[in-house]
């Protein structure tokens, strides 16, 4: 993607132009015609364009939020997903995903793949860390994964000779209690497929990161999986404490998810607290600044990517709104805590 004024370079069989067909293009190249709605698009971008015309962006040069949808499908069905898995084959994914790679600029710092649950493709997914290493060797990636085909050792050994130089697995573990965690993921036996698969990779030396999203039905017991973390995973590299997204199926469950934040910092604060004692490097994202008392402070993240991140009207005047990491755009839209309040 390019919005030079510069003559086109030859050689391709589709061009973008904004508004206006380039001169310097022959008549007979296609060319789609791009307006103001894509204004955001700019020099580097990697976008793709459908049979049936529709446009999507899968890598903007710009941001540093950048993340591979590999599939829509999963293995586990999480009360909170925010992409709802489909029962469908999407293989396409996975071979637009080859392609993409191979057009990202080779300066690009961090990059994500996610799913679904992307370990499903099994040969494809270890291919396309392959893909990556090779074509973009100084780019970090971190993978999202339930962790549960890390189980099957034969697999996680195959993960790790890849020997991507700078690769991190986020893995979500929601209790210490094995039957609320397979509760939450919707799949029995789902806890210890996780464990072991968390196992397995740091036996290979592998990094990992715990990934625990807070709401109704995992707050209570944060003190106790920060704990259980401490006293049976203390080899992990990152502990990630996240806030609740309003989208995809938590606004189907939303009455048995929805907490207010503010009700629940006293055991965030005793989570943070024992994973920080224990020397564990631990994070807490997707949260509000005046939500979290100020304890948790030193691990409080501004992370949600910035296209859609939004603040609520009573964060105009925040004195410290440029340390906030605001909210989910659905946040805004559907909901959110009584306790907001601006620094002054």
């Amino acid at each position: 993607m390019a919005r030079s004024a510069e003559p086109v370079p030859g050689g391709f069989t589709h061009y973008f132009a904004f508004n206006s067909r380039p001169l310097s293009l022959a008549d007979d190249v296609p060319c789609t015609l791009l307006g103001d709605e894509f204004s955001y698009l700019a020099d580097g971008d990697v976008v793709s364009l459908t049979d049936d015309g529709r446009i999507r962006a899968l890598f903007r040069a710009t941001s540093e939020h950048n993340s591979i949808l590999l599939t829509e499908q999963c293995n586990n069905y999480c009360l909170m997903c925010s992409q709802p898995p489909k029962k469908v084959n999407d293989s396409w994914l996975l071979d637009e995903a080859m392609e993409t790679v191979r057009l990202i600029p080779r300066n690009t710092r961090s990059l994500g793949i996610t799913g679904g649950e992307p370990t499903l493709f099994g040969k494809g997914f270890l291919d396309l860390l392959h893909q990556i290493k090779n074509w973009l060797p100084r780019t970090s990636l971190h993978i999202l994964s339930n962790g549960r085909t890390f189980s099957d050792v034969a697999f996680a050994e195959q993960y790790a000779a890849v020997q991507h130089p700078d690769v991190m697995i986020g893995i979500p573990v929601y209790s210490a209690d094995p039957a609320r965690h397979d509760y939450v993921v919707q799949a029995e036996g789902a806890f210890d497929e996780t464990i072991r698969g968390i196992l397995n990779l740091k036996r290979l030396n592998q990094k990992v990161e715990i990934r625990v999203v807070v709401h109704k039905q995992t707050y209570e017991g944060l003190p106790a999986l920060a704990e259980f973390i401490a006293r049976n995973l203390l080899f992990v590299d990152h502990v990630a404490l996240m806030g609740l997204e309003m989208t995809g199926f938590t606004r189907a469950n939303l009455d048995a998810l929805w907490i207010d934040p503010a009700d629940y910092k006293a055991e965030l604060s005793k989570a943070v607290r024992i994973l920080r004692s224990y020397g564990l490097r631990t994070s807490v994202y997707n949260h509000q600044l005046c939500l979290v008392n100020p304890d948790v402070e030193p691990a409080y993240v501004k992370s949600i990517s910035d296209w859609k991140n939004e603040y609520a009207s009573e964060c105009g005047s925040c004195t410290r709104q440029s340390e906030c990491g605001g909210f989910f755009s659905s946040g805004i839209q559907h909901g959110y805590s009584r306790s907001i309040r601006a620094f002054t």
